[in-house]
C-alpha cells in the first residue's frame, strides 16, 4: 500500500512539474511572431531627386496561426510606429497587441523621416508623398515578396496619419477597408493653439537634436506632450514619460497637403470601401465649438458624412474622456474592440 501511495505521489508531482513546464510553452504559443521589415518604397513614381529610393520601416506581427488579414498602422505627426504599442506600459495600451489577439496580422511603419525609415531632405516630404510610399509597402504585402503573403488590408491611420491614410486610399484603391482616428474634415481653430504651438525645430531636441536631420524638421518642446494631445485627458505620469522617450518628427510639408487635401476637399469622397471614424471626446485639435461635434457617434457622424461616399458605410466611434492620442487614454481598450470588431464585420479575417 506505502509502495502503491509513494507511486501515485510521485505521478502527481511529474504531473505538476509537467503542467508548471508546459504552462509557458502554451501561452508563448499564442504570441504574435514579430519581425522587422525594411520595405523599398518611393515617394513619387518617376526617377527624381531619390525620392523612388526610399525605406520605410515597418514591424510585422502575425498572430499564431497566421491571418489572410493585415491591418497596417500609420503613426501621427512627431509619432512613430511605437505609438501602436507603446514601450513599458500596459498591455491594454497596445493596438497592436488587441489587433493580433483579434486575430489580425499587424505592419505599424515609420513615415518617412521618422523612426527606422528614411530621412530625406525635410521639404520632399508631403502627406501625398508619404501615401505613395505607404502604397507601395501595401503592394510588398499583398504579394508577399517580404514573408507572408496578405489577402486583405485594413489602413489604420491616427491624426496625420489618417490624412496619408485618406489620401492613399482615396487615390489607390487598394485597400479593403479605412480607419480613421483623431482625424476629422473640421478643425478646432480656436482649441487646437497649443499643440500647434507647441513644436519646435527638431535640432534644438536633446535626443532627436543628434540624429542629424535638416533644420525644418519640427517636434514638440520637452514637457509639452500632455497639453498638445492627451489633455484633458487623466495625467498618467508613466504614459507620458513613454510619450516623451519615444516622441519623432514632421516635415512642415505634410501639414499643407494634409489640410489642403484631407481637410478642405472632399477628397475622401473617392473612399469606395467602410470606414470608421473614432475620436476621443475632448479631441482640442478637431472637436469643440466650430469644429467637429464629438459628444457622441450619432453627431460624429451627422458632421462627416458628407464627406464619404455611400461605399464607405461610415461607421463612427467615440471614446469617452479623452483627448487627441486616444491610444494612451486608460479606456483605449474600448477603442481597440470597437475597431477589431468592425473589422471582423465589414472586411474580415
Amino acid at each position: 500500500m506505502r509502495l502503491l501511495l509513494r507511486r501515485a505521489a510521485a505521478a502527481a508531482v511529474a504531473l505538476l512539474s509537467a503542467g508548471a513546464v508546459l504552462a509557458p510553452a502554451q501561452a508563448s504559443a499564442t504570441e504574435a511572431a514579430c519581425q522587422d521589415l525594411n520595405i523599398p518604397v518611393s515617394l513619387v513614381d518617376v526617377p527624381l531627386l531619390g525620392l523612388d529610393d526610399q525605406t520605410m520601416y515597418g514591424r510585422l506581427c502575425v498572430p499564431a496561426g497566421g491571418s489572410r488579414t493585415l491591418q497596417v498602422l500609420v503613426p501621427g505627426g512627431t509619432y512613430n510606429s511605437t505609438y501602436y504599442d507603446p514601450p513599458g506600459l500596459s498591455e491594454k495600451l497596445s493596438f497592436r497587441k488587441a489587433a493580433n489577439k483579434a486575430g489580425y496580422a499587424t505592419l505599424a511603419v515609420d513615415r518617412i523621416g521618422t523612426g527606422r525609415s528614411s530621412k530625406p531632405l525635410s521639404l520632399l516630404l508631403t502627406a501625398s508623398a508619404q501615401a505613395n510610399a505607404v502604397h507601395h509597402a501595401i503592394k510588398a504585402m499583398r504579394k508577399g515578396t517580404l514573408g507572408p503573403k496578405f489577402d486583405k488590408i485594413i489602413l489604420v491611420g491616427h491624426s496625420l496619419g489618417s490624412a496619408t491614410t485618406l489620401i492613399e486610399a482615396a487615390t489607390f484603391r487598394d485597400v479593403d477597408g479605412v480607419v480613421i482616428t483623431g482625424f476629422t474634415h473640421r478643425l478646432a481653430a480656436l482649441t487646437a493653439v497649443p499643440t500647434v504651438a507647441s513644436l519646435r525645430p527638431a535640432l534644438l531636441d536633446q535626443k532627436l537634436g543628434a540624429i542629424g536631420l535638416d533644420p525644418a524638421y519640427l517636434t514638440t518642446g520637452s514637457g509639452l506632450r500632455y497639453t498638445a494631445f492627451h489633455t484633458p485627458g487623466p495625467l498618467d505620469q508613466r504614459a507620458l514619460e513613454a510619450d516623451e522617450a519615444t516622441k519623432d518628427v514632421i516635415a512642415p510639408g505634410e501639414m499643407v497637403d494634409a489640410v489642403l487635401i484631407g481637410l478642405v476637399l472632399p477628397y475622401s469622397r473617392r473612399i469606395n470601401v467602410p470606414v470608421l471614424l473614432a475620436m476621443g471626446e475632448k479631441d482640442s485639435v478637431f472637436c469643440g465649438l466650430l469644429a467637429s461635434d464629438c459628444s457622441s457617434a450619432a453627431g460624429l457622424r451627422q458632421g462627416e458624412d458628407f464627406y464619404y461616399s455611400p461605399e464607405a458605410k461610415l461607421r463612427t466611434f467615440v471614446l469617452p474622456n479623452y483627448g487627441h492620442s486616444i491610444n494612451y487614454a486608460p479606456n483605449a481598450p474600448l477603442l481597440h474592440n470597437a475597431v477589431n470588431g468592425w473589422a471582423t464585420e465589414m472586411v474580415g479575417k
